[in-house]
């Protein structure tokens, strides 16, 4: 942030705790800035905002977290294949995809239900909290769930719970239908 307002460290630090410049800090008492915030500052103080957080020409985007990296790599070909006018992007756990997805603000996020590090009840948990204001699509792939946990999942807000063993086509029909849900909200 202070590279691209071109002033030091301080200062931006400054902008947050005086509430110029909307921000949190994370448990470690480091100062962390939502894009699009920072955006809005640098356009309301007629500043350039670099492209690298427009994003490629206002594109949606895609968030996949999946552990397995044969059926993630899988997954990312198989969603690049069916153009769906979407950046897509990976994480292999709970922890990176939840820094990809507030990196990036995707319309949709495909989560494995059985990550290493958090299952998809608790990354959903956090991603839809109210004080978030997050507003994205959440499909869950996995390899079987009891229906306890797919109640739970969709009283948090899950749409749509799709089985790996219905295979590839079928769950990239999953994800596209969800995107298309959400541009006709954003709309």
């Amino acid at each position: 942030m202070a590279r691209v307002c071109q002033v030091t460290p301080a200062t931006v630090a400054h902008w947050i705790d005086q509430g110029h410049l909307r921000g949190h800090r994370t448990p470690t008492g480091h100062r962390r800035v939502v894009a699009e915030d920072l955006i809005a500052f640098l356009e309301q103080h007629e500043m350039a905002v670099p492209e690298e957080l427009r994003g490629p020409s206002g594109q949606d985007a895609i968030v996949v977290v999946e552990d397995d990296p044969n059926y993630r790599r899988a997954l990312v070909r198989a969603l690049e294949a069916a153009q769906l006018g979407a950046r897509i992007s990976a994480a292999p756990n709970g922890v990176d995809g939840l820094l990809e997805i507030g990196a990036v603000r995707p319309k949709v996020v495909v989560l494995d239900y059985g990550l290493p590090d958090l299952n998809a009840l608790q990354v959903v948990e956090r991603l839809l909290a109210p004080s978030r204001g997050f507003d994205a699509e959440v499909v869950v792939v996995t390899g079987g769930v009891g229906v306890e946990e797919q109640h739970g999942l969709q009283r948090i807000g899950v749409r749509q719970i799709i089985d790996k063993s219905a295979g590839m086509p079928a769950v990239v029909d999953a994800i596209a239908a969800a995107l298309q849900r959400r541009r006709a909200v954003a709309a």
